[in-house]
């Protein structure tokens, strides 16, 4: 497995919080920043697990399920056991800002790997 693409990943999720927090004037300390990435860091190792992410990181199934477990998981562990909001127009920003980092840079890996094998 290439570490960075974990790596990117796991970035991913603290840029969203981060920006978040900052959107909306939440002071930025380390525990209020793992406060809030904290279910979706737990979701997103979850979903490195259960699709076996290490294998195959860069793939667009395992990125499907990686964002949509981050997403969904979560969710629910933001709301069931971190006891934070989970309104209707944060789930929206939520899945869209994830989506365009986890499972953007696998959409254009895999253009970028279909050109190669074209050009080859």
């Amino acid at each position: 497995m290439k570490k960075w693409m974990l790596s990117y990943d796991l970035g991913s999720v603290l840029v969203f919080v981060i920006a978040g927090r900052s959107n909306h004037g939440a002071e930025e300390t380390a525990t209020g920043i793992l406060h809030t990435a904290g279910p979706f860091l737990i979701a997103l190792g979850i979903g490195w697990v259960v699709t076996k992410a290490w294998q195959d990181p860069s793939s667009l199934r395992v990125g499907a399920g990686v964002l949509a477990t981050t997403v969904i998981v979560g969710m629910l562990l933001r709301r069931f056991v971190f006891d934070d909001g989970t309104e209707f127009t944060f789930v929206l920003v939520a899945t869209a800002f994830l989506a365009l980092f986890l499972f953007g840079w696998r959409v254009g890996a895999g253009l970028a790997g279909r050109r190669h094998r074209v050009d080859a």
